[in-house]
């Protein structure tokens, strides 16, 4: 179905290097000074709420909710409907649980967060080592996704050259943006990518609502008949199946993105640039707006996608249905060669385009300043590094994210990484989310039970998952050959996430029982910093 003119080709190209363009414009004027370690890490606080809010959303809403979750819809139904569901209620989750104290607590990174009533270098190690196994494997999603995306959008024969070329263009602009854009100069086009997101999403679902006369009941039996699937369409069980494991595998999938997708180090990042509490909440209410009103739009776009387009030509350009939006704008469209379906393909192609450079710039981001903030100028140089040093360790670091990136990226484009997308998020809600919460709330939490956490929840994590159904032993998953599933699920979450709660538990009573000094200081600051924290009191 991807059967567009040399002109719709030379349009998407034309809108690609203009939106290249002008993003690296703005990352170039918005760049911080070498030596202003406030303006990079958190542009001078000068966002207002509503930025800052726009921006928060843009780097929540990644290339995988963009195009995973509106393929999971397309041939899903129901199993994508509550997945969207999910992702806009940890972003709600974030706002009324952490994001205040985050603000309040933190300086530029996770790291300092956790390491403000337990200094040491230990703490900002851990803390580095965790950023970066939640990062680096959304970044390799990203950027393998982006090879096989761009060779669908601009046409090109889907050979190995080709998706490796795109891999290598979308990674260096990623690290470009990084290293000299900083906080603010993503910010930036986060806001511009959520913006144009937003856009050309409403455009699109109004498009689809529009084919129906508005009637939502004919776009669902259209979807039930398009995905093949009939009343089970509307069912749960279709991505994972209807078994008791599988529903537990489901229920396990919601609690992790609850708890996991907004807790990730490039999300809590944007809170420490909002200028004060009353500003965080602010921004938050912007943000929660935003990703919600997306998902709602996500929803219609998948449902519009199985009902216009059919799950069998979803899934014969690709298994997983992460091109559906695309081959909707082109059925809403019209003729292939007409003036509509080229301006609505070329607005959905550069709305995709767009989202998988803002997305891997954040992370890289995030990934660069653990790396420069936590583990050189904290761990290594023991906090006394210069400001000018510091920037430049943080723009060498985005060098080398990228770099190790682009080469896992190009390793693994022939796999199938989705389930990277998965174990990022596990990281995120069973290492980060439970450091954080008891960091914040538990007087009793000690340096032992942050590390027992940090690096249990997150080695539980992976463990679990390299034995899952996600790896081996089933024919979608990374080797369907081999079979050494051991664990039946393909998420880690139902176990992950009490073992990374109850390791931090079981380290911070171990400290107790041993009353150590260690133990004793990190009360007395925590219950020092308690107000300020908690009402932003001084």
């Amino acid at each position: 179905m991807n059967a567009f003119d040399s002109g719709t080709q030379t349009t998407v190209l034309v809108l690609f290097t203009a939106l290249v363009t002008v993003t690296l414009l703005m990352c170039v004027m918005a760049g911080p000074e070498r030596d202003d370690l406030t303006n990079f890490y958190t542009g001078y606080r000068s966002l207002t709420p509503l930025q800052n809010g726009l921006a928060i959303a843009g780097d929540y809403i990644s290339a995988a909710t963009v195009l995973s979750t509106t393929g999971i819809i397309a041939l899903a139904g129901y199993d994508g409907y509550v997945l969207a569901v999910s992702t806009a209620l940890s972003l709600v989750l974030l706002m009324f649980l952490l994001a205040e104290p985050l603000r309040n607590a933190g300086r530029f990174t996770m790291g300092d967060v956790l390491a403000r009533n337990m200094p040491g270098r230990s703490v900002r190690v851990a803390s580095c080592v965790v950023t970066l196994s939640a990062t680096l494997p959304f970044l390799v999603v990203q950027l393998s996704g982006a090879g096989s995306l761009l060779t669908f959008i601009l046409n090109i024969p889907h050979v190995a050259g080709a998706r490796t070329a795109s891999i290598v263009i979308v990674g260096s602009l990623m690290i470009i943006y990084a290293a000299l854009g900083g906080m603010r100069g993503t910010a930036l086009i986060q806001m511009i990518k959520i913006v144009l997101l937003l856009g050309t999403s409403v455009v699109v679902a109004a498009l689809v609502l529009n084919r129906f006369d508005w009637n939502l009941g004919d776009v669902l039996r259209a979807a039930q008949h398009g995905s093949g699937a009939g009343p089970a369409y509307l069912q749960q069980g279709l991505q994972l199946g209807t078994s008791a494991v599988d529903r537990l595998d489901f229920v396990g999938l919601q609690i992790t993105v609850v708890l996991g997708a907004a807790c990730l180090p490039h999300i809590t990042m944007r809170l420490y640039s909002a200028q004060d509490a009353p500003a965080v909440r602010r921004s938050m209410s912007w943000a929660v707006g935003t990703v919600t009103t997306f998902c709602l739009l996500v929803i219609i776009m998948g449902t519009g996608a199985a009902a216009l387009v059919g799950s069998r030509y979803i899934t014969a350009t690709d298994p997983h249905g992460r091109t559906s939006v695309l081959m909707l704008s082109q059925v809403l469209g019209g003729a292939p060669t007409s003036a509509g379906s080229t301006i609505l393909y070329s607005a959905v192609a550069g709305m995709v385009f767009i989202t998988l450079l803002s997305s891997v710039a954040g992370m890289t981001l995030a990934a660069a300043s653990s790396l420069a903030h936590d583990l050189f100028a904290h761990a290594a140089r023991r906090g006394r590094a210069e400001p000018r040093t510091e920037m430049t360790v943080a723009a060498w670091t985005s060098v080398a994210v990228g770099i190790i990136a682009i080469g896992l990226s190009t390793l693994v484009q022939n796999w199938d990484v989705g389930v990277l997308t998965t174990l990022a998020i596990c990281m995120g809600a069973s290492a980060v989310a439970p450091a954080l919460t008891y960091s914040l709330f538990w007087l009793g939490f000690t340096r032992t039970g942050l590390l027992a956490t940090l690096y249990g929840g997150a080695a539980c994590a992976l463990l679990l998952m390299v034995f899952s159904k996600a790896v081996s032993g089933t024919p979608s998953a990374i080797f369907p050959d081999a079979d050494f599933d051991l664990f039946p699920m393909q998420s880690t979450g139902l176990v992950s996430i009490p073992f990374g709660y109850l390791a931090g538990w079981l380290g911070s009573r171990l400290d107790h029982r041993r009353r150590t000094a260690a133990s004793l200081e990190s009360r007395r600051l925590y219950e020092e910093s308690e107000a300020r924290l908690l009402a932003a009191a001084e």
